[in-house]
C-alpha cells in the first residue's frame, strides 16, 4: 500500500479490478458450462453447474481457480466474446 492508504496501481497486471465473478461469468457465455467442463476438469464444472457453487469452489481452491484465470486470459487474446452454442 501506498502511503495515501491506497493501494498501489497494477498496470502489468491484467486481471487486476477484474472479479472472480466477471471472469466466471464471461467464460460461461463465452464456453457454456460443457465447454468449461471440457477445458478444466472441475466438478463444479461438470456436476450440476452455476456461477455461486462455482464461485465458492474457486474461491477456496487456488490451483483451480489459477486455471479458471488463465482460460479467461486466454480467451481475451484470442478475442473470444461471442457466445457459442451451449447445452445446459
Amino acid at each position: 500500500m501506498e502511503e495515501s492508504g491506497l493501494p498501489k496501481q497494477q498496470p502489468n497486471n491484467p486481471l487486476h479490478g477484474i472479479t472472480l465473478k466477471v471472469i466466471l461469468e464471461h467464460l460461461y457465455e463465452v464456453y457454456g458450462w460443457d465447454g468449461l467442463a471440457q477445458r478444466i476438469q472441475i466438478r463444479c464444472f461438470t456436476h450440476d453447474p452455476s456461477i455461486s457453487s462455482s464461485l465458492k469452489f474457486l474461491r477456496k481452491t487456488e490451483w483451480a481457480r489459477k486455471k479458471v484465470e488463465e482460460l479467461y486470459l486466454y480467451s481475451l487474446r484470442a478475442g473470444k466474446t461471442n457466445k457459442i452454442n451451449r447445452h445446459k
